[in-house]
């Protein structure tokens, strides 16, 4: 899940002050309360006041919180979709000084309940914030890219990254992924196709843009379980060396390749991007540049351009943002590290610097919900079995990171782009678009 950037409540001493006063030994009613609590559980006026601060912060959403004592809370002149039930005053307190990441926290310990649907909560919540946030203009954006260019993914920083993510324990993404074990936007031309035969479509959408061929040479930077790479040589004919940081994705890809008989035709290589040599015809990287970073955008542009012949061509495919922002706060601290979503504008911080030549731009936005709403659906149905191999918190962590990762793509504050690309002055191109979708041009 990626959410908006916004800033915490401005709220200070106050907070201290609450945090550290004796409750009265005897004090009236609220009248919001349907049952007297104890006199310590008492919420004070300025926290309900800096509550209210903070949902407006958020631009007021279509939300309500109920407190411990009672008290309910909204903010919005629309109804309510769901209710968020605070346990304590502590809880309380952490949530309005630092909302981004306090939320995620305590819903995955249970301090916090969602009464209601949690994709609707996160959706208002979602819509809320982004007029405040695109309101702030182009400044802000200027200054959340040099930030995220301060922060620098170095190979050994990636492949920590990649090794928290990516090589959890035991049998996990084969709870809830499809049989091939693709963790990327698939491609929906029926919507009512299976998340199988979406991710299959994808993968033939992908090599339908680079038109790719028997025979051809094909690089591709950041692997995955090897689902991509073995679908190119199998039903397209190419020779591929594809490379991947994660040590336990690299073993089931390398494996996978010699049950299916490709071993000689497909090269997994346990490496980061940078350290990719030889000329290949094609270049490909689905779903890495979100691990990129800023700082290193035109790194990969250096590595595209030493290894593409002079006819080469090559896709990104990426999730990004219309305006820049850095990556959640929460996502960036618990589940995803280093993430960072591009503009398309920062995109072509890797494309520009060696003159490649954009040749399709396509952005699968509403394709990328709709996997995700596949992705939160077979895990719901595996949540005792995830529960066992970790434990209940785990369990909450990632039902809301996927319904959260929902939400940005059916808001519209995530994207996913697509992004085609070749040598500059290459003339072997196809006059239209007709070949994407399989009709003969």
């Amino acid at each position: 899940m990626t959410s908006p950037v916004h800033p915490g409540p401005d709220v200070g001493s106050p907070i201290q002050r609450i945090a550290s006063r004796q409750p009265p030994r005897r004090g009236p009613r609220s009248s919001a309360q349907s049952q007297a609590p104890p006199a310590g559980a008492r919420v004070y006026p300025p926290e309900r006041w800096l509550l209210r601060r903070m949902l407006a912060r958020l631009g007021h959403p279509a939300i309500r919180v109920a407190l411990w004592d009672g008290h309910e809370i909204t903010t919005s002149d629309q109804a309510p979709v769901a209710t968020v039930r605070i346990r304590d005053r502590r809880t309380l307190l952490r949530l309005i000084v630092n909302p981004e990441v306090q939320f995620g926290d305590a819903y995955t310990d249970g301090r916090i309940e969602v009464e209601g649907d949690l994709l609707e909560l996160l959706q208002a919540v979602f819509r809320a914030m982004w007029p405040t946030i695109t309101a702030t203009g182009s400044l802000r954006g200027r200054l959340l890219y040099w930030l995220g260019r301060l922060h620098s993914n170095t190979i050994g920083r990636s492949r920590r990254n990649v090794h928290h993510h990516y090589d959890i324990q035991g049998d996990f993404y084969r709870l809830w992924l499809d049989e091939q074990l693709l963790y990327t936007c698939a491609y929906f031309p029926d919507p009512a196709m299976t998340i199988e035969e979406a991710q299959r479509a994808k993968m033939d959408h992908v090599c339908r843009k680079l038109r790719l061929r028997e025979g051809q040479t094909v690089v591709e930077a950041g692997c995955g379980w090897g689902a991509l790479a073995v679908h190119m040589a199998q039903h397209y004919g190419a020779t591929v060396r594809a490379c991947n940081l994660s040590h336990e994705q690299i073993l089931f890809a390398r494996q996978r390749a010699k049950a299916e008989g490709l071993s000689s035709r497909v090269e997994f290589v346990e490496d980061d991007y940078r350290n990719l040599s030889g000329r290949f015809d094609v270049f490909v990287s689905v779903g890495m540049l979100e691990h990129v970073g800023p700082k290193h955008y035109r790194a990969l542009g250096e590595v595209i351009h030493r290894c593409l012949k002079p006819d080469g061509r090559g896709l990104i495919h990426s999730i990004g943002r219309n305006q820049p922002a850095r990556c959640d706060a929460w996502i960036q601290r618990r589940v995803f590290p280093g993430a960072y979503p591009p503009t398309l504008r920062q995109m072509m911080d890797v494309l520009e610097p060696r003159g490649f030549s954009v040749l399709d731009v396509e952005n699968l936005r509403l394709h990328y919900a709709e996997t995700l709403k596949h992705w939160l659906a077979r895990f719901r149905t595996r949540e005792h079995d995830v529960a066992r191999m970790f434990d209940d918190r785990f369990v909450r962590m990632w039902r809301l990171y996927l319904t959260g990762s929902i939400s940005g793509f059916t808001t519209g504050t995530l994207q996913l782009f697509q992004i085609l690309f070749a040598r500059s002055g290459l003339n072997d191109i196809p006059w239209t678009r007709a070949g994407l979708y399989g009709v003969k041009e």
